[in-house]
């Protein structure tokens, strides 16, 4: 059966002073609709380089990308990204920089009106519909992304890629957006692939978490399945057996076979 989101036995080879340099190496990932899968691994292992040949902004020398059906040959609104950077437009308020992307895709289709409203749903999703009126240099680091997120999902894209999105923040505010997260993603049932150094994060946040081997010519280790039932609740989590296991297991895998996948 073909997954909705598919990485086919993908290899990137990049050139530098003459050189290439092998990335990640026959990597093969299937997420299914609706899903939320964690990437994660040691610096250099290629996260970014799978999360990128999704996005379209890198292309595989080997092997392709498949999402609903259709094969991923370069960026689309269909698979939005939000970056550890917000990668706001300091100019516009959080509404205006919301709005900018809606306009983009649904511009052309629908009303003002209806994009309008579009964009203060989106905004009212994250809990920013009191703060559309403030500029990026208003609010907090925290804001920010949550102003990311919303204009990534007001695109209504079918696959949500988050790079790091909490790595830059603090603890207690990465924490209150981790929670965010899980409850935007249970309304609103969007399929999505996330890139973590946080093991608590990855199992806190998942359904799957792939982990993938040291560089060079990196590949996916093994596949975690986050059996733990949702609703989720960090405080609960901490005393719950199994997922001090899931988390055990992560670490093993980083800390002792890193550098040596399984066959399946």
């Amino acid at each position: 059966m073909t997954a909705y989101l598919e990485i086919d036995n993908v290899s990137v080879i990049f050139k530098a002073r003459g050189k290439s340099f092998v990335a990640i190496k026959e990597v093969d990932i299937k997420v299914e609709q609706g899903e939320f899968v964690t990437i994660i691994g040691h610096s250099g292992c290629g996260k970014s380089t799978v999360l990128n040949v999704i996005a379209g902004l890198v292309d595989a020398a080997r092997g392709g990308a498949v999402l609903a059906g259709r094969e991923i040959d370069g960026p689309s609104p269909e698979r939005a990204v939000v970056f550890q950077n917000h990668s706001l437009l300091p100019w516009l308020s959080c509404y205006g920089n919301v709005h900018l992307a809606v306009q983009r895709v649904f511009g052309n289709v629908e009303s003002k009106a209806q994009v309008a409203d579009r964009t203060q749903a989106a905004l009212a999703l994250v809990g920013l519909g009191h703060a559309k009126d403030k500029r990026p240099n208003e609010i907090s680091g925290g804001m920010k992304q949550r102003v990311g997120i919303a204009r990534a999902l007001a695109m209504e894209p079918k696959v949500l890629l988050m790079d790091e999105p909490f790595g830059a923040l603090d603890a207690l505010t990465r924490a209150n957006l981790q929670d965010a997260l899980m409850d935007i993603q249970a309304k609103s049932r969007n399929t999505v692939v996330m890139i973590t150094h946080d093991v608590d994060e990855a199992v806190l946040l998942s359904d799957r978490v792939v982990m993938m081997t040291n560089g060079p010519a990196a590949t996916v280790g093994e596949v975690l399945d986050i059996d733990l039932p949702r609703p989720r609740h960090r405080l609960a989590l901490a005393t719950d057996p199994r997922y001090h296991a899931l988390r055990a297991d992560i670490l093993r895998f980083l800390h002792e076979r890193q550098g040596h996948p399984v066959a399946a």
